[in-house]
């Protein structure tokens, strides 16, 4: 069995429930579509509904894919990975409720694992160790999380941002290995920079884990709901992510130039921005697409690199550098040589 690895295609979807600029602002009760849009370069969000699983929309987008590629048939699937932070319980796997709705063979194994905003680097380097091993020709990687229902409806700096969104990519054994130079890291000192503080084993949900406070910029949240700390986020992503991206091109035997697009995570306009200028990435090559969907944690860079080739952006033969960054605090890191 081939060692390398090459990306064989990614589908994505998004809930059809859509917050725009226009609705927060009416909920709000301060702020304007424009600036929010100016802040975080986003104009809506898609949003789960309430009460419907994460297995949910990862069974969706799966079906997607297996619609979008037919030339994929379902029992060719050796081995299901799935990253999320909503898993539908606590056991069993979230990766076996899927594995089961959409009738792979019992020979596939299913595994998830929980990782947000460095999730689908992380999925990649999952992959490749399952195939480099010899033990999966294909993997069906999913990502997703039903995360836009812990933010307070009142925090304007976390609402603003976050949407869902699932995808669904297809890694496979080739001769070629277009995907490599992966560096990880993380930074655990930094874990409650991004957080949803209540509801698992270290604080169960009580009487006061729902009690809400304002702090001084107006933003209201509770130990239930998603907390981050945007200043420290930014220096964490702006100080680390230049380092992993120089370890990534020396791994690959790459130099800046060689790479032909750059598609990190889409955190926020601003952000990214930031992260550009510390590298000094043209902006032709640096893409930012977060518009329309806000950031989905883990499914942000698969949505972009999909939405990049579908528009003639991204063409075979590519080198695209690659990188997710936030939550934990991780990273991820590495080079795709688009192929499709």
């Amino acid at each position: 069995m081939n060692s390398g690895m090459t990306v064989r295609g990614i589908s994505w979807c998004v809930p059809e429930k859509v917050e725009t600029n226009e609705l927060l602002v009416q909920e709000f009760g301060t702020w304007t579509p424009e600036k929010i849009l100016h802040k975080t370069g986003i104009a809506e969000r898609h949003v789960a509904e309430a009460g419907v699983p994460a297995s949910y929309y990862h069974v969706m987008v799966a079906n997607k894919f297996f619609e979008e590629h037919p030339d994929i048939a379902r029992d060719t699937i050796d081995m299901l990975v799935i990253c999320t932070e909503t898993r539908d319980y606590i056991a069993p796997a979230t990766a076996c409720v899927v594995h089961g709705q959409l009738g792979l063979r019992k020979t596939c194994g299913a595994v998830d694992y929980e990782l947000g905003c460095s999730g689908f680097l992380y999925g990649l380097g999952i992959s490749k160790g399952f195939i480099s091993a010899g033990i999966a020709r294909r993997v069906l990687l999913i990502t997703g999380d039903v995360v836009a229902k812990y933010a307070n409806k009142m925090d304007k700096a976390i609402r603003t941002i976050f949407g869902d969104g699932f995808t669904a990519t297809l890694l496979e054994a080739s001769e070629a290995d277009r995907v490599t130079g992966f560096d990880f890291g993380t930074d655990g000192t930094g874990f409650r920079d991004i957080i949803i503080e209540a509801g698992a084993e270290a604080m169960p949900y009580s009487d006061t884990t729902g009690n809400a406070y304002t702090n001084r910029f107006g933003n209201t949240h509770s130990k239930e709901n998603i907390y981050m700390d945007g200043r420290k986020v930014l220096e964490f992503s702006v100080g680390e992510v230049p380092g992993s991206v120089d370890r990534t091109l020396e791994r690959a035997g790459l130099k800046k130039e060689d790479i032909d697009l750059v598609v990190f995570h889409q955190a926020s306009q601003l952000l990214l921005e930031r992260v550009r200028d510390a590298l000094g990435v043209p902006p032709e090559k640096f893409v930012i697409d977060l518009a329309e969907t806000g950031n989905t944690v883990s499914s942000t860079v698969p949505i972009a690199l999909a939405r990049a080739a579908a528009s003639g952006r991204l063409k075979p033969g590519m080198k695209v550098l690659v990188s997710g960054f936030g939550v934990g605090l991780s990273w991820g890191t590495a080079v795709i040589e688009w192929a499709y």
